[in-house]
Parts: C-alpha cells; structure tokens; sequence
C-alpha cells in the first residue's frame, strides 16, 4: 500500500474514531442515565427511535468506513511491521475493529433488536428495559473506551510516519 493511502487511512480512521468516540461517550457519560430517569417505557420508546432512526444517518457509512479502515490499517501494520508506525496501527486496528464493531455487532446489536421487539409497556418489556440499560451501557463503554484508544495510536502512527 503507498504512503499517501496509509496516511489517507490514519486521517480517515482519526476522524472518524472521534466523532464515534463521541458518539458513544454521550450514551455512556449521560444520555442512558437520561432515557432511565424517564421510565421504562419512554426510555425504551426513545432508545428504540434512535436505534431506528441511526440505521439511515451518516452514522452508518461512517460506523462501516471507519471499521474497514481500522481493519486495512492493522493489516498494514502487520504486513509492514518495519515500517515507523506500524506497530501502532496494527494496534489500533485491532483495538478499534474488535472493541468497536464486534463488539456492536455481538452485544449492542442484539439488545438493539430485542428492544425493538418487546412492549414498553409490559412488565416483561419493563425487565427487559431495566436489563438493557446495564447490559447494553456496560458494552457501549467497551466501544467508548476502544474508540478512544485507536484514536490516540492512530495519531502515534501518523505522527511516526
């Protein structure tokens, strides 16, 4: 891969780290204590409206653009172990790819879906809600805290080069 490319990734994937970054600091920092001090069924209502409406944001391409970035970074890094950098955007990649996408795709998702299924209104989707702001908000401080740490070796990477 050329120069210019791995340093159009490391921007790429620094920007976009951040703006995630911040995306899931909000839901972490307050707007989850927010949505539970509402009650469950217009906490659960309000959660499963954002779930909705995210799926055709800017979010979306920029959730997938920055995931395939992290991932090209890390192959780089490891094809090119040698190179100033590498071993920063490997980790990175890494930290990012797992911390961030699979981790939303195995734990956030799911909880996302069966939200989205359940009645707010019904004791079962009051459990459900109750379980949900633990569970989803614990991994939701995974993908915060992973998205902060690529960032950070991303901008180690770029400054190597």
């Amino acid at each position: 891969m050329t120069a210019p490319l791995v340093t159009a990734l490391l921007w790429f994937s620094i920007v976009t780290c951040g703006l995630l970054a911040g995306v899931y600091f909000t839901f972490s920092a307050f707007a989850m204590t927010a949505f539970a001090r509402t009650g469950a069924a217009a906490g659960a209502t309000a959660m499963t409206s954002i779930n909705r409406v995210i799926l055709r944001s800017l979010f979306m391409p920029l959730f997938l653009g920055s995931s395939l970035s992290s991932l090209a970074l890390a192959i780089v890094g490891a094809l090119h172990w040698d190179q100033p950098g590498a071993c920063a955007a490997l980790a990175g990649g890494v930290i990012y790819f797992t911390g961030m996408f699979v981790v939303t795709m195995l734990f956030n998702v799911p909880r996302n879906t069966a939200l989205d299924a359940s009645d707010p209104q019904s004791e079962a989707g009051r459990l459900l809600w109750a379980r949900y702001l633990k569970e989803w908000t614990a991994w939701n401080h995974v993908r915060t805290l992973a998205s902060t740490a690529a960032l950070i070796l991303f901008v180690v990477a770029l400054d190597m080069r």
